[in-house]
């Protein structure tokens, strides 16, 4: 069932925001609305998970049309090969914590983020060379650890691609398709135990026109900014996402 008309209106305005933000950054999409409409009571988070799925799905797959030149594949298998088990491994150690340990590794990990975006907002330099398979790798693997763990694979994803000499069309090339590729896992585990329900699909089928419109603006007209000022922005993003990450558990330290 569908929300109230002026519910799902503030609710499509937000999707129509946060799809021409990730087109032209190349993340931020679940961000974006779960931190904005998560709470608005469209659906649940759960339900709410599976359309942003759907949304990325589409928006990779029209946002990557005529781009896909700009991926270097062995680093893009480096960091899948990463992110897939890491992922697992994330869910088994949340599994494995208590709640008062997992607090804490979430607190650690906000600052680490935090430092990484304050430090690069405010001087973005870049590597001198691209890394090594071997990096992208590691990043993979944490950005799917932290994933499991806490269901935002992003932060170190984007600090690893955002701080590479590549043009920006390949940097949001490389996290567009890694974003589908998370999505697509998802889905796939979500449909086979049955969970995409006519709710999802309803709500989904008033988004996803809206997601395309969004893409198709974010390849057309995307903001006339620097590569600097692209990088600031991203690693301004890290820090709201670090302080995301900190400021539910910290109360329960105070």
């Amino acid at each position: 069932m569908l929300p109230d008309g002026f519910l799902l209106a503030s609710f499509v305005a937000i999707v129509l925001v946060a799809v021409y933000f990730h087109t032209v950054t190349g993340f931020g999409l679940a961000m974006i609305i779960m931190g904005l409409a998560g709470g608005m009571g469209v659906a649940s988070v759960a339900a709410l998970a599976s359309v942003i799925s759907l949304m990325t799905l589409v928006n990779s797959a029209l946002a990557l049309r005529g781009h896909l030149h700009h991926i270097d594949w062995r680093i893009a298998a480096a960091m899948i090969a990463g992110i897939v088990p890491a992922s697992v491994l994330g869910v088994l150690a949340l599994d494995y914590l208590s709640s008062t340990a997992a607090d804490a590794v979430q607190i650690l990990l906000g600052l680490v983020i935090v430092y990484g975006g304050v430090s690069f907002a405010l001087r973005p330099r870049v590597l001198e060379r691209v890394s090594g398979l071997a990096g992208f790798a590691a990043y993979g693997f944490f950005g799917g650890f932290i994933g499991g763990m806490f269901g935002i694979p992003g932060p170190p994803l984007i600090f690893q691609f955002y701080r590479q000499p590549m043009e920006l069309v390949r940097i949001r090339s490389f996290l567009i398709l890694v974003n589908a590729v998370v999505a697509g896992a998802r889905t796939l585990f979500v449909g086979a135990q049955g969970q995409l329900d006519a709710d999802i699909w309803a709500l989904s089928a008033v988004c996803l026109p809206v997601a395309a419109a969004a893409t198709w603006a974010g390849r057309r007209y995307p903001p006339p900014d620097t590569a600097a000022v692209m990088r600031r922005i991203a690693f301004a993003v890290l820090f709201l996402m670090g302080m995301g990450l900190i400021l539910p558990v910290v109360p329960a330290y105070l």
